[in-house]
């Protein structure tokens, strides 16, 4: 098949589109994007994201069988398709839910294949495709937004189990400072840590914290840029990295931390070039359509984390 498509499952949205995996191209007229509630039923869950999968679905009318690739935040058994959501506050009524085997009775084309990747590695595959990028072997990508994702890649290939890389190639649940990275490089730090510095309440994200445009939103991307560029150097190089892509809602303001983090890193004598992905749903919905590439697929499948 060479139309796959894509689906980028968020907190609070799903995002679907066709894809020509021979040019990591997302084809137009079959871009879709929804609203979720994560925190509903099973039922209504799923028909929330059938609403969007399907407007894809029909808008490329096919009668062969479409594949159908998810980028998916965990945890999750990626190689099963079965949600392992539990106190994470989202999905938690998929728990132990088989998605590959229950969407399928809310979609309206029948003839699918579901397969599945972890959304943080689906962004760094998609980034590295369909940018200049193809000659970069060791890549890190990391999505920071409402959680801290991130993905190790050689040679196109997510590495989760190798001694060059954190174990389940994950950094979210890394002891850093007085808790886990998730605790602070994430949306919920900016919010508690400027609300501590300036005694305001009721922010509703970044995007406020950046409009202030005061001393406090100054020391508080400081702050962030030091841990960023503190807890990601040892990772980096350890895995040897050549190239570092970054993305998530969080990256609108790359601006006000990213410049301060590379600075950190060439004092220390550590260069390595840093790209901004914008269009991070894009790259999710690209990178999530690639697991219909066969030799990506048979090489990965077998790896894929449990969780």
């Amino acid at each position: 098949m060479t139309i796959t498509i894509g689906v980028d499952i968020g907190g609070s949205h799903i995002t679907s589109a066709a894809v020509d995996i021979t040019t990591s191209e997302i084809i137009s007229g079959t871009y879709y994007r929804g609203p979720v509630n994560s925190k509903a039923s099973k039922d209504l869950i799923f028909k929330d994201w059938a609403r969007v999968i399907n407007k894809t679905l029909n808008s490329i009318n096919s009668n062969e069988t479409i594949g159908i690739g998810f980028a998916m935040p965990g945890p999750f058994q990626y190689k099963i398709g079965k949600a392992m959501f539990e106190k994470n506050d989202k999905y938690e009524s998929l728990y132990q839910v088989s998605v590959v085997n229950e969407l399928i009775h809310y979609l309206d084309h029948k003839k699918v294949e579901l397969r599945f990747l972890n959304d943080a590695s689906s962004f760094g595959l998609g980034g590295k495709l369909t940018n200049e990028f193809k000659e970069n072997s060791r890549v890190v990508a990391i999505t920071i937004g409402t959680g801290f994702g991130a993905a190790f890649l050689k040679d196109n290939f997510p590495i989760a189990d190798d001694d060059l890389v954190p174990q389940g190639g994950c950094l979210w649940d890394k002891n850093y400072k007085k808790g886990i990275a998730d605790d602070y490089f994430s949306t919920r730090w900016f919010i508690a840590r400027y609300s501590l510095l300036s005694g305001k309440e009721g922010i509703n994200g970044v995007k406020d914290i950046v409009n202030f445009n005061n001393e406090y939103t100054h020391q508080v991307f400081q702050e962030f840029s030091n841990n960023l560029a503190e807890f990601m150097l040892p990772y980096l190089l350890d895995f040897n990295t050549d190239l570092l892509l970054i993305g998530g809602n969080i990256t609108r303001s790359h601006q006000l931390f990213l410049p301060m983090v590379i600075d950190l890193w060439n004092k220390q004598g550590f260069k390595i070039p840093v790209r901004i992905i914008q269009k991070s749903e894009e790259a999710n919905l690209i990178g999530a359509s690639y697991l219909f590439n066969e030799t990506f697929w048979e090489t990965i499948k077998d790896e894929l984390p449990a969780l």
